[in-house]
């Protein structure tokens, strides 16, 4: 909160800045809805928190605006600036900056639309300690027919998230193409795999009485049954982050992942 103070206190004679309904309720500000901002023409969102914050405001646009985070959490993969320096770097952005757009993933459950991941979309065994069974197709094509405590489908944005943590390989985000990661897979076989970003991916659990949990980015959740029909592909509108500096992308990784 202290560095919300400091930050408005020291940018709002350069722009008008509006706030979420929660910060104003405490600060004072003209609350204003994630949604409202991009009918306000907005010209980027800065995220105070963590990469689960940036997640989350992403969550609630259709067509996401443009967002800077500011690191207040533990990693911060998705946060680029550290909150000693935000103030002076967003100055220097309020005159110009770059977005990086990065591809989402739309996700159709029995062709009605879930919110698209930004990171990845998690299949997950809904009872604990048990495995479920199911088909993988891409594109049409049967790839993967197995056992497993789940899979993660992750864009190259994501692959340094969840999918990372379950074995996965890292990909510049610059790279287009999806992850597909088996979650302790009963085959020896079963290996992570690297497609194409505009692939088509659908899965369907093959026994009857064993439901699934659809979790997407960590954020919202469903639940997949034997009959239904899980479909992911590009999604129609990408995630925009504000550029800070030049592509900082394996230093990123160095520092934060080793």
């Amino acid at each position: 909160m202290q560095l919300v103070k400091f930050l408005l206190k020291r940018l709002s004679p350069l722009a008008e800045i509006f706030l979420e309904p929660d910060l104003a309720h405490k600060l004072g500000g003209r609350a204003t809805s994630v949604l409202e901002m991009a009918d306000l023409k907005v010209d980027f969102i800065v995220s105070v928190g963590g990469d689960g914050t940036i997640l989350r405001t992403i969550h609630k646009m259709a067509d996401p605006l443009p967002i800077l985070g500011v690191n207040m959490g533990t990693l911060g993969f998705l946060v680029d600036l550290e909150p000693e320096d935000a103030a002076d770097r967003i100055e220097s952005l309020l005159s110009g900056f770059e977005v990086d757009e990065r591809p989402r993933l739309k996700v159709l459950l029995n062709r009605r639309s879930l919110p698209p991941a930004t990171n990845e979309v998690a299949l997950i065994a809904a009872s604990p300690a048990k495995m479920i069974e199911f088909e993988i197709l891409v594109d049409g094509s049967l790839m993967e027919d197995f056992r497993a405590d789940g899979v993660i489908v992750a864009t190259a944005t994501g692959s340094t998230a969840y999918a990372m943590s379950a074995g996965g390989p890292i990909v510049d985000p610059r790279v287009d193409a999806l992850v597909l990661v088996p979650m302790a897979p009963f085959k020896l076989s079963s290996r992570p795999w690297v497609l194409p970003g505009k692939s088509t991916i659908e899965i369907k659990l093959k026994l009857p009485d064993k439901d699934a949990l659809v979790v997407i980015d960590g954020q919202n959740m469903a639940t997949i049954s034997q009959n239904d029909l899980l479909a992911m592909g590009r999604a129609d509108t990408p995630a925009r982050f504000v550029k800070v500096g030049r592509d900082g992308f394996y230093q990123k990784v160095k520092s934060k992942l080793t």
